[in-house]
């Protein structure tokens, strides 16, 4: 069994080397990729990101990170683009080719093919003066000192950085366009992300357990309601419209100060300033203002500020949804 002392120092010079060279990059960040970003930030097709072995795969996840941020995006891979996928480039797209060596024969004949047809091509490698260099027309140099495999051969340190470029041009992209965190969950319609910007109070709400009682109400009503509908709570509504709210810790604490319970009106146990949420507000949302102000539950109304139920934490937590 290897020492752990041993193993954290691996580990450890491996996210150093890695770390420093990404901030290395901070240098390219320069008049030539603000010139990139503003010719991706205009362009009318798509942005194709391109690429062979290791080098693929970190195209295809800067292209998803393009997409989901709100700049469209393909990802085609160098050697399917060379025996007959090619075609799906339109005149109208930018071409961004990812290399470590930026060296290869697929590199040429896929540039002298982009020239022929007049469509943009951007490189990005980690070698200066490389073939792919000096057949593109901007070029972004992606130095690093080694790579973190110890032979100096696996990339590591220049997917790192490879990655990281992209994440800058996708970040920046997004911030210029004003992609919103509504126009994301447009992109993101499942899964924990897309309810997290997505699913509102009114989607919660259960209509046949909407607890509520009136001014006139009877102590024990008040219990029933709070009881049989199970949230802890009910509203106290007057013409429709929340006025108040009681809680089981309410019910609790008036027993134990008042042995003529029969006689409690609902005015005397009632909190005359509840938390109260539109039904349009975010899950996510209601599930901040619920744990800011330590409570289990909030009152929903609608745009007409009618009651239209309540909304347990526990309902929100229950979709996934967590503030983390």
């Amino acid at each position: 069994m290897a020492n752990q002392q041993i193993i954290k120092k691996i580990a450890l010079e491996t996210l150093n080397l890695e770390s420093k060279s990404i901030s290395n990059l901070s240098k390219v960040i320069d008049a030539n990729f603000c010139e990139i970003i503003n010719k991706l930030k205009v362009c009318n097709g798509k942005i194709v990101l391109t690429g062979i072995g290791k080098s693929a795969i970190i195209a295809m996840k800067i292209s998803a990170t393009l997409n989901s941020t709100g700049s469209k995006s393909m990802f085609l891979h160098l050697g399917d683009a060379l025996h007959g996928d090619i075609g799906v480039i339109g005149k109208d797209d930018i071409v961004i080719c990812i290399s470590k060596s930026g060296e290869s024969k697929e590199i040429e004949s896929f540039s002298n093919h982009l020239k022929n047809e007049d469509i943009e091509l951007i490189g990005i490698s980690c070698i200066k003066n490389s073939m792919l260099d000096r057949l593109s027309d901007m070029f972004i140099h992606t130095e690093i000192e080694r790579e973190a495999c110890h032979n100096n051969l696996a990339p590591t340190t220049s997917s790192s950085c490879h990655l990281a470029i992209g994440d800058a041009l996708a970040m920046t992209l997004q911030k210029l366009k004003g992609f919103s965190p509504s126009d994301f969950s447009v992109y993101h319609p499942s899964g924990n992300l897309g309810k997290k910007l997505s699913l509102k109070l009114k989607d919660l709400i259960d209509n046949n357990r909407i607890p509520k009682v009136k001014l006139s109400s009877t102590f024990f009503q008040i219990i029933d309601e709070i009881s049989s509908k199970m949230y802890g709570a009910t509203a106290v509504i007057d013409a429709g419209k929340i006025i108040g709210i009681i809680t089981d810790g309410d019910i609790r604490r008036i027993i134990e100060k008042n042995h003529n319970i029969d006689r409690v009106l609902v005015s005397d146990l009632m909190n005359k300033n509840p938390k109260v949420l539109s039904e349009d507000t975010l899950a996510y949302d209601a599930l901040g203002v619920m744990k800011k102000n330590n409570i289990s539950q909030v009152l929903v109304y609608d745009n007409n500020q009618i009651y239209k139920g309540v909304v347990h934490i526990l309902d929100i937590i229950k979709q996934g949804i967590t503030d983390e």
